[in-house]
């Protein structure tokens, strides 16, 4: 089994688009998709210092062009398999990633993709300018005393990404008492983000990307897109479009991504084959960790990072 995956971390790197930019053809495509989410990706995509793409309202447009742009790339040379070979694949994609997996599936156009991320972006962007709030890693510990340990300072789950590691969002008060007094064999590191995303504090957030995606044009997908809100494998068009708007402020099930994949290869004994789109690492880092059961086993588990075009020839099939 094929999974093909999209990340929601990672466009705080100056430069991301420039090594996917080859071309007058390449460049016009990316102008229609600034002028759709409102981002002009071309510039902060090669040009713009860390601390300006840093703003959730410019990184999540990047993170989808970084995606579909390595997507394309790898469909031109045989990399992953397109129509009508889609069957033999799965999607899926971590928060903003999860725009790109339902592009891939052909549940929304690239247009309305790139609309309503922009929408997305803005909003949260002003959700997080609204409270002091934030993310921090909780990494190691027992599950179970690491979510009691993050409700008893007043914070949330806002992603489950795998044995060891769930990420907590709230206050930074919230917070900097977690760090202070950290779950038994567990270490808490903020992260760089700007706000408790997928948390309630993105509430007025998911209304407006609900209203963006209200009037679109909707597909059923032509393979599954493994939702990050449970895991589930999901065909409605319908029924994905909720989902992207749900995962606002719902926390990344990613662990049962995971665990998804990992039925899903042993069902059709298969092995899997996880391709991630860029900017590659943080997901092919999770499924090291969460699927070493695959990865004990003689072909049961092969993970590609598209960084740059040249691991494209690392992915293509033989």
């Amino acid at each position: 089994m094929r999974i093909v995956v999209s990340p929601g971390q990672g466009a705080q790197q100056p430069g991301l688009l420039l090594p996917w930019l080859e071309g007058d053809a390449t460049r016009d495509l990316v102008a229609g998709w600034s002028e759709a989410c409102g981002v002009d990706l071309v510039r902060h995509g090669s040009d713009s210092p860390a601390e300006a793409i840093a703003d959730t309202a410019l990184t999540q447009p990047l993170l989808l062009a970084a995606a579909l742009l390595s997507y394309r790339a790898a469909l031109a040379v045989g990399a992953v398999p397109g129509a009508p070979a889609l069957g033999a694949v799965a999607v899926a994609g971590h928060s903003v990633g999860e725009f790109a997996a339902a592009v891939i599936a052909g549940v929304l156009t690239e247009a309305d993709a790139f609309r309503a991320v922009g929408v997305r972006g803005r909003a949260m962007g002003r959700c997080a300018a609204a409270a002091p709030t934030g993310l921090a890693a909780v990494v190691g510990g027992d599950p179970a005393e690491v979510l009691d340990a993050i409700g008893q300072v007043g914070a949330s789950p806002a992603n489950y990404n795998g044995p060891g590691q769930i990420v907590a969002g709230g206050p930074l008060a919230a917070l900097e008492a977690l760090a202070e007094r950290p779950p038994a064999r567990a270490r808490v590191i903020r992260l760089e983000v700007a706000g408790a995303f997928h948390t309630e504090y993105m509430a007025e957030a998911q209304v407006e990307v609900e209203a963006a995606l209200a009037s679109v044009a909707v597909r059923d997908a032509v393979v599954p897109l493994i939702s990050n809100l449970d895991g589930r494998a999901v065909a409605s068009g319908d029924d994905i479009v909720q989902r992207l708007v749900k995962q606002v402020t719902a926390p990344v099930r990613w662990d049962l991504v995971l665990e998804t994949c990992a039925a899903l290869a042993a069902e059709g004994d298969t092995g899997l084959e996880q391709l991630e789109l860029a900017p590659a690492g943080v997901l092919t880092g999770l499924a090291k960790r969460g699927l070493k059961a695959l990865a004990a086993q003689p072909g049961g588990l092969t993970l590609t990072g598209l960084k740059t075009p040249a691991d494209l020839a690392v992915s293509t099939p033989n």
